[in-house]
């Protein structure tokens, strides 16, 4: 967007800065896992990898550390809770399907939630094995699927009297969709139009009064605790099954399809990292260390030579940075809309194999053996 459409890129920063003026410095703007990757099937290194560079291309975009992560189709676990945590992320936002159960903060009886029961109008805190703990919020599923599959963007008027409806008055309540960005225009023509117009009608007359996450996490600190369900997700039935096995769920193609190549292609794929392991330590003096920096050569490739100095082995200096390419392609091979559909030979899967293509390539290049893509895709 920034190469494409420098306005619209240009525009949404400004609308950042705005939102921080408005909410009492709390912007309106989340960070996102680096690539989009089901961070549930990560590794706990690439977890912590996909957050770290995550946030630090929000920073280098929006000028302030972020107070919430949106997780890639709210994919989540524990462990990928504990590295939000630990990297001081405040809250993110989950399906209403990925409850488990609830109790008033103090309380001992926990109430069963699960099959979306779970109330989306206030904020919950997850207290985490580690000692740490994080705000989840979880949105209107109902009005999410009107807005998404149900044509609730055809009348902006009857859009703000449905989200103004969902905000009884009997105490401060939040009222919140999540749904994809192409809603608002590419699935619903013109939809950005209704938006507009049911935050301008909501505002202008009194209906409710508009913030964000991190606003209303400041006035109204959670009073529940949560427990959620584990490996879930909010676009599948099957939780994280969608990305890694032949889990039932079909789109695109024949009836007769189905989803056998996605445990193979993964398993294929995991063998990947095993030239990083081996060449890390001769390389990077503190390889780990050189992993979470190498963003800042992503994000800005004039920063090359401050980090050759920094981070590599001044003796292989190229070859220590196609290394860190390498590992870098190794986290894109796993983003999560390679792994969704069914067809193998759809544009999304093509562009995971690319990606897993340039890696091999850089591995062949790195250890001088032209047997490693055979050796890649062994079952």
């Amino acid at each position: 967007m920034k190469q494409k459409k420098p306005s619209v890129y240009r525009a949404i920063l400004s609308a950042a800065r705005e939102s921080r003026e408005r909410f009492g410095g709390h912007g309106s703007a989340l960070a996102q896992a680096y690539n989009h990757v089901i961070l549930p099937l990560a590794s706990d290194a690439d977890k912590r990898l996909q957050v770290l560079w995550g946030l630090r291309d929000f920073e280098h975009r929006f000028g302030r550390k972020p107070e919430g992560m949106w997780l890639p189709e709210t994919a989540v676990d524990l462990g990928t809770l504990e590295a939000l945590a630990a990297h001081d992320i405040r809250f993110t936002v989950l399906a209403p399907s990925q409850a488990a159960r609830i109790r008033p903060i103090g309380a001992s009886g926990w109430s069963d939630v699960s099959d979306s029961r779970v109330d989306p109008s206030r904020a919950y805190v997850e207290r985490l094995p580690s000692g740490k703990s994080i705000a989840l919020f979880f949105y209107d599923g109902v009005l999410s699927r009107a807005v998404a599959f149900e044509g609730l963007l055809h009348r902006g008027e009857l859009f703000a009297a449905r989200l103004a409806g969902a905000v009884p008055d009997d105490r401060p309540r939040l009222s919140h969709i999540a749904t994809d960005g192409e809603s608002s225009g590419h699935h619903h023509a013109h939809g950005d139009m209704a938006l507009a117009y049911a935050l301008h009608a909501i505002e202008s007359r009194g209906m409710a009064e508009l913030t964000n996450y991190g606003a209303f996490l400041e006035s109204f600190p959670p009073d529940h605790a949560v427990e959620i369900l584990e490996n879930t997700a909010r676009s599948s039935a099957h939780g994280i099954e969608r990305w890694r096995n032949d889990c039932g769920c079909h789109t695109r193609g024949p009836g007769g399809w189905n989803q056998s190549w996605r445990g193979p292609l993964r398993a294929a794929l995991d063998h990947g990292v095993a030239v990083w392991d081996r060449e890390a330590s001769e390389l990077l003096p503190e390889p780990s260390e050189a992993l979470d920096h190498y963003i800042e050569v992503i994000l800005d490739r004039s920063r090359r030579g401050d980090f050759i100095a920094t981070h590599v082995s001044r003796e292989n200096p190229v070859r220590a940075l196609k290394l860190l390419e390498m590992r870098r392609q190794l986290q894109l091979m796993y983003t999560s809309c390679g792994w969704f559909f069914s067809d193998l030979a759809g544009l999304e899967t093509v562009q995971s194999l690319h990606y897993a293509g340039r890696a091999v390539q850089l591995a062949e290049d790195l250890s001088q053996n032209a047997r490693i893509e055979a050796t890649f895709w062994a079952p």
